[in-house]
């Protein structure tokens, strides 16, 4: 019998009973480890941490804990390949969560409770559901010595939900030989379920992100008593601009991705694709649409204003924040914009850009992800996205390594699952979870 024919066979005596009932059970323990992340370096992930390389350990795989600042500890493992001629996969998740105030939740946020057919819990998308699905499958691998084709790398990083800078931007920084030899990489926010009109359940798997720009705007002026007339007012006119900002209307565009994902839309509800017009699909797209009308354009939005410091006073500055988003290829596009928008008068500084992703979907790891949701959802059709938000992919794109959101889920049709990220009862389906880890199994057997 052939290596590789040997591995097949170890792969299939797994118990998928226990493979689902872990996954369940170590999702649980891990929301119950509550390791918020407060911004500004405030975070704690030790102690959950410290249960990944337990978890591993106990099953043999060693791991190593980096610590990067006070708390903050990342976990890093390889499961070596049986191929070593093959590129490798980094398969990560992050352990850190936002804030969840309890008061305000019908469960305890960090009771890891099984209600009404969910894991309830902050972290239960967002996103120790992934990482339960990731040491669960390891674990069985190791019950029955099955040994994948390709290294993979597992790495469970700290500080996602504030920048990174304590995870894996620093882990690329300071560490980037622990990737080397690794082309390609899977995480969150991708292989969920959403249903659309038609009852067409389409399985979404980013493939490319929008950047960012978060800009401060600063308007000078003349300061004087505030019962005086003064037409050189810093507030007036930070105002005006921080209004044409707001109020602005900015084009749909295609990109690449978008230019595969609506065009599909489109012709599984019986409508005409028409890129400069994408926004009449959304309806299609129930609690999605949120967040995918806002992959068809450039956004920015003003959060952030600071002026004055007596309210007969008028100050001689003024500042503003805008929360600007870039689609891939149209950076150039926001930065122009938001300048004519605000005028001469009005400075631009920009406080954190990071750049916008966007991946081919092709190629044999797509085929994987493809088949793996299709041996589990028959009627599943996969789709590539657009996702607005980030992930550490950005930070292992300075490497080289090319990055797709693949942490598979299938969910009601009627959950809207947008709503669940850092919103109050987040909460995972228990069946959604086990659908998860047995095509996260597959699809990892099978690259």
């Amino acid at each position: 019998m052939s290596e590789s024919a040997n591995t097949s066979t170890q792969g299939s005596l797994i118990d998928v009973d226990l493979l689902e009932s872990e996954c369940i059970s170590i999702c649980q323990e891990l929301i119950r480890i509550p390791s918020v992340n407060w911004g500004e370096g405030k975070g704690d992930e030790r102690a959950v941490a410290q249960y990944v390389a337990d978890k591993l350990s106990e099953v043999g795989i060693d791991s190593e804990l980096i610590i990067t600042g006070e708390n903050r500890v990342n976990v890093v493992a390889k499961i070596a390949g049986s191929d070593q001629s093959k590129p490798g996969l980094v398969v990560h998740g992050h352990l850190d969560v936002v804030p969840a105030d309890a008061k305000d939740w019908s469960v305890d946020p960090f009771s890891g409770l099984i209600k009404d057919g969910y894991i309830w819990g902050r972290g239960a998308v967002d996103m120790k559901d992934m990482d339960a699905m990731i040491i669960a499958t390891v674990r069985a691998w190791k019950r029955v010595n099955y040994v994948p084709s390709r290294n993979i790398l597992l790495v469970f990083f700290a500080d996602e939900e504030a920048g990174s800078e304590y995870g894996s931007r620093w882990l690329v920084k300071n560490r980037a030989e622990l990737f080397s030899g690794y082309t390609e990489a899977i995480s969150e926010v991708g292989g969920f379920s959403v249903t659309i009109t038609g009852g067409h359940r389409l399985y979404f798997i980013e493939g490319a992100q929008k950047g960012i720009n978060w800009l401060e705007l600063t308007a000078k002026g003349s300061a004087g008593h505030g019962s005086f007339i003064n037409s050189d007012n810093a507030v007036s006119k930070l105002s005006a601009a921080v209004a044409r900002i707001g109020a602005h209307v900015w084009p749909e565009r295609e990109t690449k991705i978008g230019g595969k994902f609506w065009p599909k839309i489109a012709e599984l509800v019986g409508e005409k694709y028409d890129p400069t017009n994408i926004s009449p699909l959304l309806k299609h797209l129930g609690g999605a649409a949120r967040m995918m009308g806002a992959t068809v354009k450039n956004t920015a939005n003003p959060t952030m204003l600071k002026a004055g410091y007596k309210a007969n006073v008028i100050p001689q500055s003024a500042t503003a924040v805008i929360d600007g988003r870039f689609l891939p290829g149209f950076e150039n596009e926001l930065l122009e914009t938001l300048g004519q928008l605000v005028g001469p008068e009005i400075e631009i500084s920009v406080l954190v850009r990071d750049k916008a992703l966007e991946v081919e979907f092709e190629g044999p790891l797509v085929d994987a992800m493809i088949a793996a949701i299709k041996k589990f959802d028959p009627e599943g059709i996969p789709v590539p996205y657009l996702m607005s938000g980030g992930t550490d992919n950005k930070a292992l794109s300075d490497l080289g390594i090319i990055g797709y959101g693949f942490s598979p889920v299938k969910l009601p049709s009627e959950l809207d699952f947008f709503a669940l990220f850092h919103g109050v009862d987040e909460r995972i389906p228990v069946e959604g979870l086990k659908f998860g880890v047995n095509t996260l199994n597959h699809f990892l057997q099978n690259i």
